[in-house]
């Protein structure tokens, strides 16, 4: 078995004998592209391999000889991107290379290089997440997860696991939008906690902040409040202005979790207050707006309308350039559904709620996405649809069980609602009758759930 896989004593010999016809360039290139764990282009060849004897200039021209000798092509690449060659090198490949380059004792400086590849790698997937190209930084980020996960253990780093846990914690902190927005909480919080637990110093304050995050995405409130404590701390002292806008919003949206919407409206304040236009790193200003609005919803309308209204301003102060902000939008959409379904304009809430449920199933939320479904299932019932609000709250129950486990606690709203709701489709369809919708809405899903008119 070589990394959890099967490879047979006759793949290897011929990995070895592949190698022995290689001339000294390619053998030394073979032996660095070991390190790589999933798929890779020239570019990150040149930065990772590139060194001695091997240099920039002559990368390219050895990649060439090489490639089909020990790789294989790979058409990974996104809609858009520009063409260029992408390679994985096979397992039996890959273990005779690894061997030989710990044998030439090349390795530690090979796998440092690799490590800081990856860290630049994940800052440039968040970078485009900050210029509105949310599902290409996505895109990126899964595509090259194999690469960073690696990265993200310092178990793995060459000399000793304190000695590269910087690293590790900074790119995991680089990634928060990959669990945060896009439902890998659960990864994302045990990544974080490993690297902090083998940091050896004090922990840096985003990385608490995102600590705390992923404490409430996954239902624990109450894990999330000392986190923050100590993040605002370590904010002050490092100086990080930005950082306090992200705790400051943090608590609003811990508050609005909890039920106290009217603390949750004056963090959110604040956050806007602390918040530059547009932000360098973590959730921006439309998620703050999109947040107060939420808060505001059912205590002042005309406030939370006015919330919602900043939206497009926001967007106009941005870069030309940037795009939009697809997850505070589809949380825009579930504040105007809250505030039209207070109105009575039950059709048209109902058309923001599917819009927020099909923008957060797009991103991969979870928790975003329950959040809609439930909402929408509460529009279906108010409008004597009760069959398909049995249908979503079926499907929400297995994507929430599947993403938190059984023991995730929703927010407090939420969990009111949910109770409503069930009370009435117990009444509408008897106990057997609401069985099979919810099991009929489980083997649906959401993703054709959200289709429906």
């Amino acid at each position: 078995m070589l990394w959890g896989e099967p490879v047979t004593a006759g793949q290897l010999a011929a990995a070895e004998s592949g190698y022995a016809r290689c001339g000294p360039e390619e053998r030394l290139l073979w032996e660095r592209l070991s390190v790589f764990e999933g798929v890779f282009c020239r570019d990150a060849v040149r930065e990772v391999c590139a060194s001695g004897t091997l240099p920039p200039t002559r990368v390219q021209t050895v990649l060439d000889r090489l490639a089909p000798l020990a790789l294989l092509p790979v058409d990974d690449l996104f809609d858009g991107e520009e063409d260029a060659p992408r390679y994985w090198m096979p397992l039996p490949v890959r273990a005779v290379g690894a061997r030989r380059l710990t044998e030439r004792g090349d390795r530690p400086s090979v796998v440092l290089r690799h490590r800081g590849w990856c860290a630049r790698l994940a800052r440039r997937a968040a970078d485009r997440w900050q210029s509105g190209r949310q599902l290409d930084a996505r895109d990126l980020a899964l595509r090259e997860l194999p690469d960073l996960a690696a990265a993200m253990d310092p178990t793995t780093a060459p000399l000793s696991p304190g000695a590269e846990a910087g690293t590790s914690v900074e790119t995991a902190v680089s990634l928060w939008f990959l669990w945060v927005a896009c439902g890998r909480v659960a990864e994302g919080r045990a990544r974080l906690r490993h690297a902090l637990a083998l940091h050896p110093g004090p922990p840096p304050a985003r990385a608490l902040w995102l600590a705390a995050h992923l404490e409430l995405e996954a239902g624990r409130p109450e894990d999330a409040d000392p986190l923050l404590v100590r993040a605002w701390a370590a904010a002050v002292r490092d100086g990080d202005d930005r950082c306090l806008g992200l705790l400051a919003q943090l608590r609003g949206s811990t508050a609005l979790y909890q039920g106290r919407t009217r603390a949750a409206a004056a963090e959110f304040r604040e956050a806007l207050a602390l918040t530059e236009v547009p932000p360098d790193f973590g959730p921006g200003r439309e998620m703050g707006w999109a947040g107060l609005a939420l808060a505001l919803a059912r205590t002042d309308p005309e406030a939370a309308q006015e919330a919602l209204d900043r939206l497009p301003l926001e967007r106009a102060g941005r870069w030309a350039w940037a795009g939009r902000d697809l997850w505070a939008d589809a949380w825009a959409h579930h504040a105007r559904a809250e505030l039209l379904a207070w109105d009575g304009e039950r059709g048209r809430a109902a058309d923001h709620a599917r819009r927020a449920l099909r923008g957060h199933l797009t991103l991969g939320s979870a928790a975003g996405a329950s959040c809609a479904a439930e909402l929408l299932a509460e529009l279906r019932i108010a409008t004597g649809r009760p069959v398909a609000a049995a249908h979503l709250l079926g499907a929400v129950d297995v994507l929430r069980t599947s993403a938190f486990g059984d023991a995730y606690r929703p927010a407090a709203s939420a969990a009111t609602a949910r109770r409503r709701s069930e009370r009435a489709l117990r009444e509408a369809l008897g106990g057997e009758g609401l069985r099979r919708a919810h099991e009929e809405g489980a083997r649906l899903g959401l993703f054709a759930l959200s289709e429906e008119p």
